[in-house]
């Protein structure tokens, strides 16, 4: 089986959380620093898609998003979203988890983790 892939930032509090819960649970994957590995756009895309649009992809709670001009606080199509997110990847919510079946979620609780990784 391959192992799910874990998206975010290494610094970031959750991402931590998430990464000490898989490594407790004994559950393997490959985590990517999507600040130094930037996801493509079509990935971006698909996420959205699969999450029930962008609103659900993008952290409008942090500093990031607080920050950005107001102009850029409503993008009004697909490009202008993959762009906004490939120049501020900090917008993305932590961690995004891809799983092999080709499902994505986003956050962490333990709780959800539980659901997704444990039988």
């Amino acid at each position: 089986m391959t192992q799910p892939t874990i998206y975010g930032l290494p610094n970031c509090d959750t991402c931590k959380k998430a990464r000490n819960w898989l490594a407790r649970f004994e559950v393997e994957h490959v985590f990517v620093d999507y600040r130094a590995n930037p996801v493509p756009a079509a990935t971006l895309k698909l996420w959205a898609q699969q999450l029930g649009g962008w609103e659900k992809l993008v952290n409008k709670a942090g500093t990031t998003w607080r920050n950005l001009l107001p102009q850029r606080k409503n993008p009004g199509s697909d490009p202008e979203w993959t762009l906004l997110l490939k120049e501020y990847p900090a917008l993305i919510r932590r961690p995004v988890v891809a799983k092999t079946d080709g499902t994505v979620s986003v956050g962490f609780t333990d709780n959800g983790f539980k659901k997704l990784f444990l039988p």
